[in-house]
């Protein structure tokens, strides 16, 4: 499941508090520029950008729009290499084959994350039980967007074993829990009211800056006058 739809899905106050940092202030226009300003995917992928706005700004630009975040991503960085991947319309058949082996395609096996494949792997690596990487959902979302049959069994095996590059999960989905998770494990944290409200606000500077975005005790003093209300 993707971490930034976790994001947006919590409890009314947690979300209210997130997203009032992204929707909720003209200090975020000032600090990152429109999507229509932005002249390169070096530039684009300096800013975070919730899976929400990527959806959007694909769907305005006639994009496949659907899908994690990371393939949002890189269906952005395509469209700035001038490759505009449209929205899939294919329909494909639940099943094709009725044996299954190392190099049979994923889309001609009826292949799922179900219990099937679940045990099938798990005889494959004798590793039981058996539970699917991140990696492996990624490339299976891979071979789903592009209609890859060449993708086998096999390539899926490499995956799982980390002896392939065919799509990695992108873990930077998780920075604002991370940056949040970080916040509080610092002690002092602990000086503060709403450690929630104060890690938003931190991380609201953090993610519409050019640094890196990650949490810092520095940020407790440079950003000092945006938080001070919330000292204890």
């Amino acid at each position: 499941m993707d971490n930034s739809q976790n994001i947006e899905s919590k409890t009314p106050l947690f979300r209210d508090i997130i997203l009032n940092c992204f929707y909720g202030g003209v200090f975020l226009i000032k600090s990152r520029p429109e999507f229509d300003k932005i002249a390169s995917f070096d530039e684009f992928n300096k800013y975070y950008w919730y899976r929400s706005e990527l959806s959007q700004i694909c769907k305005s630009l006639g994009l496949e729009y659907r899908g994690t975040k990371q393939e949002l991503n890189d269906i952005i960085e395509q469209y700035f290499k001038g490759n505009l991947i449209k929205k899939s319309s294919i329909k494909r058949k639940k099943k094709q084959v009725e044996v299954v082996a190392l190099d049979t395609p994923l889309l001609e096996c009826g292949f799922s994350f179900n219990a099937h494949f679940r045990e099938y792997f798990s005889t494959l690596t004798d590793v039981s039980p058996f539970k699917f990487t991140a990696d492996m959902a990624t490339a299976w979302r891979k071979v789903k967007r592009e209609n890859d049959l060449s993708f086998t069994i096999q390539d899926m095996l490499k995956v799982y074993y980390g002896n392939s590059d065919y799509a990695k999960y992108d873990h930077s989905v998780c920075q604002w829990n991370q940056f949040l998770k970080d916040f509080c494990a610092d002690e002092n944290s602990c000086n503060y009211s709403n450690k929630l409200k104060v890690a938003s606000i931190l991380w609201k500077e953090v993610r519409n800056s050019r640094n890196e975005k990650i949490y810092s005790k520095n940020l407790l003093t440079e950003y000092a006058d945006k938080i001070k209300e919330y000292c204890k």
